[in-house]
C-alpha cells in the first residue's frame, strides 16, 4: 500500500509539473520537449528530486510514449506514399548515411576506440530521433507544410535502416562470425518486407477488420495491434518503433480518423513520460567530463543534417525556405542513438557518457533547430543585403508560403 502512495504522489507531480512546463512553454512559443528533458534531469538519479516508486512506470510509459508517436506519425500516410517516398528519397537516405555517420565514426577512430566504436559512435551521429521530430512537427503545425513528406521520408529511410543496422551492430559487438551476422541480418530484413507486404496489399482488409463505430473498442482494437506487432517487431530484432510506424501506415480512410482523433491525447501523454524518462536515465555528474566533444561533434552534426534536409527537399521541389525547415527539423537525436549507445557500452564503456551528452544536447538543440533555423537564416541573409531591419517570423505551417504548404495526405 505504501509503494502505492509513493507511485501515485511521485506520478502526480510529474504529470502536474508537465502540465505547466507544456502551458509555459506554450506561452513563449516554443517546443516543450527541451523542458521535459531538463525537468527529467532535476528528477532523475543524481538530480535535485530522484525517483524510486515510479522509475518502472515511467520506463513502461517511455516506450509506449515512442510506439504511439511512431504509430500516429504512420497513421499520417498511407502504404503507397510510403513506398514512392522510399523510391524517390533512396539518394537523400545516402548522403544522410555519408554526411552523419562519418563525423561520428571519425571522431570514434580519433579517440582511439577501434573499429567497433566507430560503428557504434557513427550510428549515434546518424540517426535522427522520429520521436522528437514527430512531435515537434506536430507542435508548430507542420504536418501539412509540403516539406514534412520529405522529412518523413529520411526518417523511414533511417528507421528501415536500422532493421540492418541494429543486428549488424549486435554481431560486431558478440564477436559473432559472418554466418551468425548474417542469419540475424535476415530475420530482421524478412520481417521488415512481411509487414510492409502486408500493409500495401492488404491495407484495406486490415482496416475492415480493425474498424468499429464504438469509439471504445476502435481504441482497444488499434492500441492492441500496434503494442502487439511493437513487441513481436522487437523480438525479430527489429525495432518496435518501425513496427508502430507500419501499422499506422496499413490503416486507411475512416479507420486512420478515428484512430487518429482517439489516440493523440494519450500520444501526448506518454511522449511527455518519454522525454521525461529520457532525463531521468541520465546522471548530470556524467556529463561535464565529455561536454566539450560532445558540443563540438554536435555543431558538427547540425550542420550536417541541415544540409541533408536541405538536398532532399531540394530534390522534391521545395522552395528555399522549406529547405531549411526540413533541415532544421531533422536535427534532433534520440531514442534510436541512446539504443545503439546502451549496446555498445558494454564493448567501449566510454561511448555512454559521451553519446548521452551528444543526444542531449542534440535533443534540446533539434526542437530550437527546427523552429528558428529558416527564420535566422533569412533574417541573416537580408541584413547582408540591406542592412538591419525587422523581419516578420517564419517557420510554423500557418506562417509558411503559400507555394510550401500542401494538404496532409490524409486529409480528404
Amino acid at each position: 500500500m505504501h509503494n502505492t502512495t509513493s507511485l501515485l504522489i511521485e506520478l502526480g507531480a510529474i504529470i502536474l509539473t508537465l502540465g505547466l512546463i507544456g502551458r509555459f512553454a506554450g506561452r513563449i512559443g516554443l517546443s516543450p520537449v527541451p523542458l521535459y528533458l531538463l525537468s527529467g534531469l532535476a528528477f532523475g538519479t543524481g538530480g535535485l528530486l530522484p525517483l524510486s516508486a515510479s522509475e518502472d512506470f515511467i520506463a513502461a510509459g517511455a516506450e509506449i510514449g515512442v510506439i504511439l508517436l511512431l504509430l500516429l506519425l504512420g497513421l499520417e500516410y498511407s502504404a503507397s506514399e510510403l513506398v514512392t517516398s522510399l523510391r524517390t528519397q533512396y539518394p537523400s537516405g545516402l548522403v544522410d548515411f555519408v554526411l552523419n555517420a562519418l563525423p561520428g565514426a571519425g571522431a570514434a577512430l580519433l579517440l582511439g576506440w577501434g573499429p567497433v566504436g566507430a560503428v557504434a559512435l557513427g550510428g549515434v551521429t546518424w540517426i535522427s530521433s522520429s520521436g522528437v521530430i514527430a512531435k515537434v512537427l506536430t507542435d508548430l503545425g507542420r504536418l501539412g507544410n509540403r516539406e514534412t513528406p520529405v522529412i518523413l521520408g529520411v526518417l523511414v529511410i533511417e528507421d528501415l535502416s536500422m532493421a540492418v543496422y541494429l543486428p549488424l551492430l549486435t554481431a560486431l559487438l558478440a564477436g559473432l562470425g559472418l554466418a551468425g551476422g548474417s542469419i540475424t541480418l535476415l530475420i530482421a530484413v524478412g520481417t521488415v518486407s512481411v509487414v510492409l507486404y502486408l500493409a500495401l496489399r492488404h491495407g484495406r482488409v486490415i482496416s475492415r477488420a480493425v474498424s468499429s463505430d464504438n469509439p471504445e473498442l476502435l481504441l482497444l482494437v488499434v492500441l492492441g495491434l500496434t503494442l502487439l506487432v511493437a513487441g513481436l517487431a522487437q523480438e525479430l530484432q527489429v525495432s518496435a518503433a518501425v513496427g508502430a510506424f507500419l501499422v499506422g501506415i496499413a490503416l486507411s480512410g475512416e479507420v486512420a480518423e478515428g484512430a487518429r482523433r482517439l489516440l493523440s491525447p494519450l500520444r501526448d501523454l506518454f511522449a511527455a513520460v518519454f522525454f521525461v524518462f529520457f532525463g531521468l536515465s541520465t546522471d548530470p555528474t556524467a556529463i561535464p567530463p565529455v561536454l566539450l566533444p560532445a558540443l563540438l561533434l554536435a555543431l558538427a552534426t547540425t550542420v550536417t543534417k541541415i544540409a541533408t534536409g536541405w538536398y532532399a527537399a531540394r530534390r522534391g521541389g521545395i522552395g528555399s525556405r522549406g529547405r531549411l525547415r526540413a533541415g532544421g527539423a531533422l536535427v534532433a537525436r534520440g531514442e534510436f542513438s541512446i539504443v545503439i549507445a546502451g549496446l555498445a557500452v558494454a564493448v567501449e564503456p566510454r561511448i555512454g557518457p559521451l553519446a548521452t551528452a551528444y543526444v542531449l544536447i542534440l535533443v534540446v538543440l533539434g526542437p530550437l533547430a527546427a523552429r528558428w533555423t529558416e527564420p535566422t537564416v533569412h533574417r541573416v541573409q537580408s541584413w547582408l543585403r540591406h542592412g538591419p531591419s525587422p523581419l516578420p517570423p517564419h517557420g510554423t505551417a500557418r506562417e509558411a508560403a503559400p507555394d510550401e504548404v500542401a494538404s496532409s495526405p490524409r486529409s480528404g
